[in-house]
Parts: structure tokens; sequence; C-alpha cells
């Protein structure tokens, strides 16, 4: 039986790396405003002042 020590699995990295790229597809796409101005919609509703 193998323990989860001695695992070296480097999936955390193939998926930070996509994370990252999808950000930078995303501010290359102008959607940062997008989805600033949700976020902040959001957080207004729930917070109750909007």
């Amino acid at each position: 039986m193998r323990s989860w020590k001695n695992n070296r699995s480097y999936g955390w990295i193939i998926g930070t790396l996509a994370g990252i790229a999808f950000l930078v597809i995303g501010i290359a796409q102008d959607q940062l405003t997008a989805v600033w101005q949700k976020a902040v919609m959001i957080c207004l509703e729930c917070i109750g002042i909007g």
C-alpha cells in the first residue's frame, strides 16, 4: 500500500496553469469589467445597500 506522502502528484500544477490561462483569456477579451460589475452588484445586494 502506497502512502500518500510518497505520491508525487503534479495535477495541481496543471489546474493552476489552466486557471491562469483562463484569466488571461478573459482579460484579453475585456471581460474583466463585466465580471467586476456583476461581483459588485451581488455584494451590494447581499449587504442590502443596493
